[in-house]
C-alpha cells in the first residue's frame, strides 16, 4: 500500500470517530483552517511538525494529530494516561519504552503503547517519519511530558 493510501486511510478512519457531536452531523476540519505548526522544542529534539490536530467533542475522548519528524528528531520521554496508538504513514523510525529495547517502525506499522508507559518515538538517523498519533483525554490531559531522550539512548546504546 502506498504512503498516500495509508495517510488517506488513517485520516478517513480518524475523521469518522473524532468528529461525532450531539447533532449527529458530519463535521469536516479543513486543512487550510488547521495548518501545520512547529512542535514545541520543550517536548521534542530536532524538527517536528504537527498537522491535522483534532479533538473529539464529549462524550468522545479521542485526540490526535499527524506528526512528522525530520531525520534524528524525536519526542521527549512521556506517558499517556489512557495509552497511545501510532499509525506510521511515511518513513521509518523508532519507539522505545523505558527499560526496553529500541524498536524499528516503518510504513504501515501500528504501535500500541499501554497507559502510563514511559516511552519515546521519532525518526531514524537517516530517514524522516510521519505517523498519526491517537490518544484519549482523561481529566483534561492526554500526555505527561518528561526529560529529553539522550543521544546515546536514541542511538540504541
Amino acid at each position: 500500500m502506498s504512503t498516500r493510501t495509508w495517510k488517506i486511510a488513517a485520516i478517513a478512519t480518524l475523521s469518522s470517530i473524532a468528529f461525532a457531536d450531539a447533532s449527529h452531523e458530519d463535521r469536516i476540519s479543513r486543512a487550510a483552517d488547521n495548518p501545520s505548526v512547529q512542535a514545541p522544542a520543550s517536548n521534542f529534539t530536532g524538527t517536528v511538525r504537527l498537522a491535522s490536530q483534532f479533538r473529539g467533542d464529549a462524550p468522545s475522548r479521542v485526540a490526535g494529530a499527524l506528526v512528522t519528524f525530520e531525520p534524528g528528531a524525536r519526542t521527549n520521554w512521556h506517558t499517556h494516561p489512557l495509552g497511545q496508538t501510532l499509525v506510521v504513514t511515511q518513513g521509518s523510525g523508532f519507539v522505545q519504552s523505558w527499560g526496553g529495547p529500541r524498536k524499528k517502525i516503518t510504513v504501515g506499522d501500528v504501535v500500541w503503547i499501554p497507559p502510563n508507559t514511559k516511552h519515546w518515538h521519532g525518526a531514524s538517523e537517516s530517514d524522516s517519519l510521519s505517523h498519526v498519533a491517537i490518544t484519549e483525554v482523561l481529566e483534561g490531559k492526554t500526555v505527561e511530558w518528561m526529560e529529553p531522550v539522550s543521544d546515546s539512548r536514541y542511538q540504541g546504546r
